[in-house]
């Protein structure tokens, strides 16, 4: 068991040198505008608190994808509790939207969006608005909220780092907040030979290894100028869904010795730092949102509707390969039914399925696929509910 083991690593350790061409978003842009100038628009604003759960990465206790229980030793490995593993949960800090300043009220996330996981709360604009953000650190380390593509400055950038000055730049203490407030220029948003909408990313940027693994990263969408539905979202595309390839690295969270404790036999549990052994293996999660083995609520969609996917990695060493069963995307100006996805890499696909059924979704690097990053999606010939979104929080 031993030896398999080490040799599943081994893989895993391969896939994390290999190189991908570089995804770009399309031929090289023409001289960028001003920075700042992202007006006119609106402000549209966010209120949103790290806070400190317990995440179930398989709350069924079951393998949702063959709709057995967990029986390949690998699976039980990564999906079951036991001696020598805390197993399937583990204590997190996440971004969560509050309705208003007082943070006494959580916004309810729309049934449609439950895939969303333990990401952050989807933030959206139109080019030309402004970004406005309450942050409240409910945690118990210093947090923050760096944004990818926008246009801020030092007090909104979120990160903490000697450049001369000893001004804040963006970092919440335990208990306090801070305002972000970004703007929205051309730069961030798509360029003429892309999609009509961006995709980029926010996260903890203080102690950036720890703070993501902690589990601080959500996704932001930026819509072309005069492009945007009120709420910000694309007038051309009927349907969204963002999918985290989210590798976390548990033995590299704030909240493992925490997360030790969740274990039934905690004793029994190991540090160690070695890549290679099983009891490390057993506390990287290759995750949909924070979801493995099938976990993650169906993104569910209807034939010919007009569907854009965003996706993105994570921050660790790793390599993803997404693959749609069924039907076809177009990414990077090509039709396929596989993408790649490096470190924080992120990418939009566009789908007009045409065949329905309940589709396997999942990353094709196969120490992943055996880790449990698969999921499933589901066309409908015609309308009906969407399945019941279970699990996550405890």
């Amino acid at each position: 068991m031993v030896k398999w083991m080490a040799l599943t690593a081994l893989a895993l350790l391969i896939v994390g040198v290999v190189a991908f061409p570089r995804l770009g978003r399309g031929p090289a842009a023409s001289a960028q505008p001003a920075a700042a100038a992202a007006g006119p628009g609106q402000v549209r604003s966010y209120f949103i608190a790290a806070d400190e759960v317990v995440w179930d990465y398989a709350p069924s206790g079951r393998n949702q994808v063959t709709g057995e229980p967990f029986a390949h030793p690998f699976e039980r490995l990564m999906a079951l509790p036991g001696k020598g593993v805390i197993g399937p949960k583990y204590k997190k800090t996440i971004y969560r939207e509050y309705t208003d300043a007082s943070f006494t009220t959580m916004k309810p996330r729309a049934p449609e969006w439950a895939h969303l996981g333990f990401l952050g709360p989807l933030i959206r604009a139109e080019v030309g608005d402004t970004i406005k953000i309450v942050f409240k650190n409910n945690g118990k380390h210093p947090f923050s909220m760096h944004p990818h593509g926008v246009f801020y400055e030092k007090a909104s950038e979120g990160a903490q780092y000697s450049d001369g000055t000893s001004m804040n730049r963006g970092v919440a203490p335990p208990g306090g907040t801070h305002h972000y407030e970004w703007l929205v220029p051309e730069r961030a948003g798509p360029t003429e030979h892309e999609t009509s909408s961006a995709l980029w990313m926010y996260h903890s940027h203080v102690d950036e290894n720890l703070d993501v693994n902690a589990g601080l990263i959500g996704p932001m969408v930026i819509t072309r100028r005069g492009a945007a539905k009120p709420d910000g979202s694309p007038k051309d595309v009927d349907r969204e869904f963002v999918i985290g390839f989210v590798e976390m690295d548990e033995n590299f969270s704030h909240h493992f010795d925490e997360s030790i404790a969740l274990a039934v036999e905690p004793k029994s549990v190991r540090k160690v730092e070695n890549f290679a052994e099983p009891d490390y293996l057993a506390n990287l999660k290759e995750s949909l949102n924070g979801f493995i083995y099938g976990h993650l609520p169906s993104p569910t969609m209807k034939k010919g509707e007009r569907v854009r996917w965003y996706l993105f990695g994570s921050t660790n060493f790793e390599v993803h390969a997404p693959h749609w069963h069924g039907n076809t995307v177009t990414a990077n100006h090509m039709r396929t039914d596989v993408v790649g996805l490096l470190p924080m890499g992120m990418l939009i696909a566009d789908m007009v399925p045409d065949a329905a059924g309940t589709w396997l979704f999942h990353c094709h690097t196969g120490p992943h696929l055996l880790a449990g990053m698969v999921g499933k999606y589901v066309v409908q010939d015609a309308a009906a509910a969407a399945p019941a979104a279970t699990g996550g929080l405890n």
